[in-house]
């Protein structure tokens, strides 16, 4: 992302993946009828910020993004973070990090409705985290941990998918809320293999997530299509990222065998990103 100055009380915003233009007061309560999906979280952003410091420049944003939108990769999130730092770095706001996560989950909120935070939270900080409402703690790990994201190239909405959750979990709470908290002892039980980069040991548990994240119903047979392709394939584990519904699943892999489980993702229609853990947040390039 870049970001400079204009003389116009206005920001004018081009997304470089969506090849869309946009243009927006600062200061507007609601967003233009015509703004496009990809620009909303910097108008969240540019409302929230004024909010808080009154400023009511114009600005020239342009997005140019290896992240596919959408997919449950954090993306509006990702977007919002760069955003404040942007802002930040022009205005000289000094904003600390926890300033600009957190202005980032108050536009996330206007995207998504009801987000955890750990979106805006892993993209401000960067590194492994271990992430609870209001609490955040750095968890040292082996930097090399090999991954293959799959992307479906099916957009998904994640405040419907999280609503979905919501209302399946009122039909069927006896049943459903025990599933939750099973997942939540997940986390938990990650921590161990995280550290000693035991990645068996990881893989399974990202397996049993799969399995209860399908019981709650937010997996597809795209989703599952591509995990059982990466599982064929030598992944020690592998599930969907994100509220579900479509977007991306993210396999844990040896790292002989990134290649070969992003070939068989691609044979399988889906699109492989081959990556790693980033140790650092967001930053300045000048």
């Amino acid at each position: 992302m870049t970001v400079d100055l204009n003389d116009e009380k206005e920001c004018q915003v081009f997304s470089r993946e969506y090849g869309k233009a946009a243009k927006f007061k600062v200061n507007l309560d609601n967003p233009p009828s015509d703004l496009p999906s990809v620009c909303l979280p910097i108008w969240a952003v540019c409302k929230a910020v004024s909010r808080r410091t009154g400023f009511d420049y114009g600005f020239n944003i342009s997005i140019k993004s290896d992240i596919p939108p959408a997919a449950g990769l954090g993306s509006s999130a990702a977007v919002s973070v760069a955003t404040v730092m942007a802002l930040n770095a022009c205005l000289n706001l000094n904003f600390s990090k926890p300033d600009i996560s957190n202005i980032a989950f108050e536009a996330e909120k206007i995207v998504h409705g009801t987000p955890s935070g750990i979106d805006n939270t892993i993209a401000t900080y960067g590194s492994v985290i271990l992430f609870k409402k209001g609490a955040i703690k750095p968890i040292k790990v082996n930097s090399k941990i090999p991954l293959v994201i799959g992307d479906t190239g099916i957009e998904r909405n994640t405040a419907e998918w999280v609503k979905k959750v919501r209302l399946r979990r009122d039909r069927q709470s006896k049943v459903v809320s025990p599933i939750i908290k099973s997942i939540g002892r997940i986390v938990t039980e990650s921590l161990k293999p995280l550290i000693n980069n035991d990645l068996p040991a990881l893989g399974e548990l990202m397996d049993i997530n799969q399995g209860l994240l399908e019981a709650i119903g937010v997996s597809t047979f795209e989703l599952n299509k591509l995990i059982n392709v990466a599982r064929r394939h030598g992944a020690y584990g592998a599930k969907l990222t994100g509220a579900g519904g479509g977007g991306c699943i993210i396999a844990l892999s040896p790292r002989t065998k990134q290649k070969q489980i992003a070939d068989a993702i691609l044979k399988a229609e889906g699109k492989p990103i081959i990556t790693n853990i980033s140790q650092q947040g967001v930053k300045i390039e000048k």
